[in-house]
């Protein structure tokens, strides 16, 4: 069921994330939200849809991205600085679907995207992916972050959520049927093990680095 926003979504696909078809959660969050866009590529100078809305004076364009710089939308002092910004315009949220090393590529090699006012939020919990392993805890999926990020935008006022279990219970599905496939025998291509529970595997992982003197 597609979920109507407010907010207006824009998803840069690395391409080699936008080969990744069966466990590719940005398409997915595009597929559930018909206000939204999604391109493929490493560089967004001379995209042609990308600059127009970038360029649009009605559009508000912030990046979902890390950083000190960052307004974090979980602080409700933070949050009256965006809202301010916005002004009557339409919130346009950039958000860069890839690995967190292609992230960091896609980022540097496209500098109006590093010009644009960054925002975050601290996540209500960490990764429920199963299917795929996310190095820190507090890495999340492209469909994860924006439901993190529509329950703040929601609790700011700058948005609505009424239905916000709506986009976890199409991520559930999309694993359960990827956890069918794995166990399945007849289904080639599929990894055969079990697949540990996210925090499991979190575990494992930092006690591994901490048996290497290193820190997460």
């Amino acid at each position: 069921m597609p979920m109507d926003t407010r907010t207006r979504f824009i998803f840069l696909m690395s391409p080699k994330e936008f080969k990744i078809t069966k466990a590719n959660t940005g398409r997915l969050t595009h597929l559930c939200l018909p206000n939204s866009e999604l391109h493929m590529g490493m560089e967004f100078d001379q995209h042609v849809a990308v600059q127009k809305t970038l360029n649009d004076p009605e559009n508000y364009c912030v990046l979902l991205y890390p950083g000190k710089e960052a307004t974090n939308l979980s602080d409700p002092a933070q949050v009256p600085t965006l809202g301010a910004q916005i002004n009557q315009r339409r919130l346009v949220v950039i958000l860069i679907d890839a690995t967190w090393r292609g992230a960091r590529s896609i980022h540097r090699l496209s500098p109006s995207l590093q010009r644009l006012p960054r925002i975050k939020f601290t996540p209500t919990m960490p990764s429920r992916y199963i299917i795929k392993q996310q190095p820190r805890p507090d890495c999340l999926s492209t469909l994860e972050a924006v439901h993190e990020l529509m329950l703040v935008l929601e609790q700011a006022g700058l948005d609505q959520y009424p239905q916000p279990m709506q986009l976890l219970e199409v991520f559930n599905r999309m694993q359960d049927f990827q956890l069918k496939c794995a166990a399945d025998p007849n289904r080639t291509g599929y990894r055969r093990r079990p697949y540990k529970d996210p925090a499991e595997r979190m575990r494992i992982r930092a006690e591994r680095l901490a048996a290497n003197g290193l820190r997460q």
